[in-house]
């Protein structure tokens, strides 16, 4: 029965896939995508002030297209009730504690300057009212605004159409109300310079929706956050979450990694590299099935630290002495890779991060490129992985490994090393 659950998540990507989804799909999730998306904030960053975190992170316009970098993650732009953006109030008003609207408007200058993208962090999953529990204002919703089974007595929508989220009053997504001031919000960061999505907390209502806004946005890029608890006994189910959810959005939206995301956690701490291999000799994080839908990540500012490893939410950490292994991985796989600001400009790993960016781009890997893993064993993974315009040979791990004659070195550190051909 779990083989066949397997298939099941196979056979739904690979229908995608071929589905015609080019031609709807957000740009960067309709192929074979060359872009490298940077996670531009952590969890500490409301607190930077002189100059602010939205000043802060224009500033590094330049040096992150020295990077590589493709893409930049905004931390959320709205009026929040926390500090961190995540229990939007006012919609309409652009300015919060990572800065005002004319810094967002400079930085997302800036980065456009040096030929870099910006994706908008989209929170319509819940929202608090002005001064109590659901006086919304700026745009004015009523109670129809809140789904029925939502804590709130006043609520009078209909039924959520996903998980619930208990700090603020859920959305009722199928009120056309709610649908077109959310499009023109949505419309308000594009008009900014924004042109791509992240939707947080995507388990909280249909896919359906991501889709529909989705289509009014025309994104060049667009990832949900489908964070659910992961069983190593049973990685399948969790790919298929994954799965399941692409499929919701007309496969427009790619969804996080958070299942190569656990192996990591797991693998990393525990030497048990064989997990990253599954039963069809794939990568058994959901780049396995569908790297072309699939945002992998080391660390974000939920599951890991901030500006040190005992700082922040260390929710679901990777270990920080194996944080370049799980670079090593995502930047020589398939899927678009994302970078954690802190790792870059906090912790010392620019250097490093950087090389294998180049080792990825000199090899013209993509978000679909091909896997062959030669080893998935206690203390050490390695694998080939198939570019545009060569070949790459990597391994992660204490154990030694190499692949032969012919290859040359272009990147190594404690526990992994790429080679190209």
């Amino acid at each position: 029965m779990q083989k066949q659950f397997r298939v099941l998540g196979i056979a739904l990507a690979l229908t995608s896939a071929f589905a015609g989804t080019s031609a709807i799909a957000a740009t960067q999730q309709a192929g074979a995508s060359k872009a490298i998306l940077l996670q531009g904030f952590h969890w500490n960053s409301p607190n930077y002030s002189g100059p602010n975190w939205l000043q802060t992170l224009g500033g590094k316009a330049a040096d992150m297209k020295d990077l590589g970098i493709t893409h930049v993650w905004f931390p959320p732009a709205t009026d929040s009730a926390d500090a961190n953006g995540y229990l939007p109030r006012q919609l309409n008003v652009l300015s919060n504690k990572y800065g005002t609207e004319t810094d967002l408007k400079n930085a997302v200058s800036a980065l456009k300057g040096q030929g870099i993208k910006s994706i908008a962090d989209i929170v319509i999953n819940h929202r608090v009212g002005t001064a109590n529990w659901a006086d919304f204002t700026n745009p004015t919703w009523d109670c129809r605004a809140v789904v029925n089974n939502d804590e709130w007595t006043g609520k009078c929508g209909n039924a959520d159409s996903g998980d619930g989220y208990a700090s603020a009053r859920d959305v009722d997504h199928s009120q056309t109300f709610v649908q077109n001031d959310i499009k023109s919000w949505m419309a308000k960061l594009k008009a900014d310079g924004f042109t791509g999505i992240r939707y947080d907390y995507s388990k909280g209502y249909s896919p359906s929706y991501a889709k529909l806004y989705h289509d009014a946005f025309a994104p060049d890029f667009c990832v949900g956050e489908v964070w659910t608890n992961l069983d190593y006994n049973n990685v399948d189910a969790h790919r298929q979450v994954l799965m399941n959810y692409i499929n919701g959005t007309g496969n427009t939206c790619a969804a996080f990694d958070f299942t190569t995301h656990g192996l990591l956690v797991q693998v990393l701490n525990n030497n048990d590299y064989w997990r990253l291999k599954d039963s069809a000799g794939k990568p058994a994080g959901a780049i396995g099935w569908w790297g072309q839908m699939s945002v992998t990540f080391v660390d974000n500012h939920d599951t890991g630290p901030s500006e040190t490893s005992t700082t922040g939410q260390n929710h679901w950490p990777v270990p920080a002495g194996s944080v370049m292994q799980g670079y090593a991985y995502i930047l020589t796989h398939p899927g678009i890779p994302t970078v954690y600001y802190p790792h870059v400009y906090n912790w010392g790993l620019r250097a490093g991060i950087k090389s294998l960016i180049q080792a990825r781009n000199a090899a013209g890997v993509t978000s679909t490129s091909a896997v062959a893993i030669q080893q998935a064993t206690t203390g050490l993974y390695a694998a080939i992985i198939t570019g545009t315009t060569g070949k790459l040979a990597m391994k992660i791990g204490p154990n030694s490994w190499s692949p032969g004659t012919g290859w040359t070195l272009l990147t190594s550190g404690t526990n992994y090393a790429v080679w190209k051909q």
